[in-house]
């Protein structure tokens, strides 16, 4: 292999170059940063109820009675998260369920994992719900490219004429006898509409 020749994409490259672009295919479609966003959200909103700082010999402790409700509500963001990653089809619905959690947070979970778990929940949510998959790309035709002698360019195809159709006139006196039923159980035609099996 010389060093003009071009590498084969998948073949001859390197497996980190195809690790990444394998990745990026499979990040492009689906919701990924909304799903970040809402696993991130959902981490601070069940870690603080649960933490101690460590203030030198002082330990304050932030556990407060709703300690089990704050846990609960962030295993179901990062739950929430994670199917936004892997079933996309129902991106609305945790989007959604994302922002009420988030809200629903506030007063449940130290404000929210001190606004940190809110912010990152909400902002989540709402990329989930504006996600939209994109269009597949059409093949571009090849460009008729020309030289200075007018002739094409070597490798391209030779352009062929377009033709355009003109649409067929219908007269309106060849359709009125002809039933416009397409099931092929008209009376005209001896079917009842019951359909034979044998």
């Amino acid at each position: 292999m010389s060093a003009e020749t071009p590498a084969v994409p998948g073949r001859d490259e390197h497996y980190i170059r195809v690790i990444r672009r394998n990745f990026r295919a499979w990040r492009g479609d689906r919701p990924f940063w909304a799903g970040l966003f809402v696993m991130l959200g959902g981490l601070p909103i069940a870690y603080f109820p649960y933490a101690n700082l460590q203030i030198g010999h002082l330990t304050l402790a932030m556990a407060t009675t709703a300690g089990a409700g704050s846990l609960i509500i962030g295993v179901l963001l990062v739950v929430l998260g994670i199917s936004l990653w892997f079933q996309k089809h129902v991106r609305t619905f945790a989007g959604v369920a994302a922002i009420l959690l988030a809200l629903v947070s506030i007063p449940v979970s130290n404000l929210g994992g001190f606004l940190i778990g809110f912010l990152f929940s909400l902002v989540g949510g709402a990329m989930a719900v504006a996600w939209a998959p994109g269009a597949p790309q059409q093949p571009q035709p090849v460009q008729e490219a020309t030289d200075q002698k007018g002739d094409a360019l070597e490798g391209a195809l030779p352009a062929e004429p377009e033709t355009v159709a003109e649409p067929e006139t219908v007269d309106e006196a060849d359709t009125v006898d002809e039933p416009n039923d397409l099931s092929g159980t008209s009376p005209a035609n001896g079917a009842n509409g019951r359909h034979s099996a044998g």
